[in-house]
């Protein structure tokens, strides 16, 4: 990789670590479901300026259901009701998991002995942080809400496996046209009409801060410049990068929020990194390279 685009790697991974900060102060200002329908607004208007890809609108609405619905919905309500953003950021990449179960299951692939080997070692650490949950800030249904977020981010995953190679930006774009209907409905429904005039009437610029991050530096440049790098290099050398997303997330909630992890927490969140590590990273080989004759 070049320096520019190993750099560029590095900004992406950091602007997504730091999402999760971020949603957690916006959830002072914004309910969750509002706050989730608010991103894809704006995310959405640059559709007036990009072609739409060459996908079709059956498989776009279920993506836009299943990465930015369901996902976003569930990740922001967990982290409402007790889900601190650094353990998040680490337990919301368990979609690497669910994703070889659902390619095993729907897709009929084989899981590889390295696959099955990372997994399990994820749900052991998984294991380590379902124990901890209902102490140190942690809800159980907190924890089960960001859970049940990975499992539909690993779905969108599967959804994506049929649509080809496309633009990442203009798909992002083109697919928050269909989150802010269903969103701003289930936060009309659920969070009531009440709170929505609220939190629209005295917005302060910390809450229209953190939708702007979302929109752009999560949204535009995050996912703009991994599909450019996924356009530039293969995806097994891209890959490994998301492994320092968590990194940065629980690094960001511990300079800004003060969170802090013990023993159990620790090992738990060890063993999902090593176990994503063993799935993501490029499998080297120590014989030596036979010669060319």
């Amino acid at each position: 990789m070049k320096p520019k685009h190993i750099l560029l790697a590095l900004v992406v991974a950091a602007l997504w670590g730091c999402n999760f900060v971020v949603i957690r102060i916006g959830l002072d200002s914004f309910p969750p479901l509002l706050l989730a329908a608010l991103r894809f607004v704006l995310a959405a208007l640059p559709v007036f300026f990009l072609p739409r890809p060459n996908i079709s609108w059956g498989r776009m609405i279920a993506l836009g259901l299943a990465w930015f619905v369901g996902q976003f919905s569930l990740l922001f309500l967990g982290m409402a009701w007790g889900m601190p953003p650094g353990l998040a950021s680490v337990v919301l990449q368990s979609q690497a998991f669910f994703t070889v179960v659902l390619a095993a299951a729907v897709l009929g692939e084989t899981p590889t002995s390295r696959q099955m080997t990372g997994t399990c070692v994820a749900l052991a650490g998984l294991t380590f942080l379902s124990l901890t949950a209902g102490s140190g800030g942690v809800t159980v249904l907190g924890f089960s809400l960001v859970m049940a977020a990975s499992f539909f981010w690993a779905i969108g995953n599967i959804i994506m496996r049929g649509a080809g190679k496309t633009d990442m930006l203009p798909l992002i774009a083109w697919l928050s046209i269909i989150p802010p209907l269903p969103l701003l409905g289930m936060s009309y429904l659920f969070e009531g009409q009440e709170r929505i005039v609220q939190a629209m009437t005295h917005m302060n610029w910390m809450g229209v801060g953190s939708v702007v991050y979302l929109t752009v530096f999560a949204t535009f440049i995050g996912y703009g410049g991994w599909g450019k790098l996924l356009k530039t290099y293969p995806a097994s050398m891209v890959a490994p990068f998301s492994l320092l997303i968590p990194v940065f997330g629980t690094v960001s909630a511990y300079l800004v929020m003060g969170e802090t992890f013990g023993p159990m927490r620790l090992l738990g969140m060890a063993l999902i990194l090593a176990g994503l590590a063993v799935i993501v990273l490029p499998r080297f080989s120590l014989r030596p390279a036979q010669a060319k004759r």
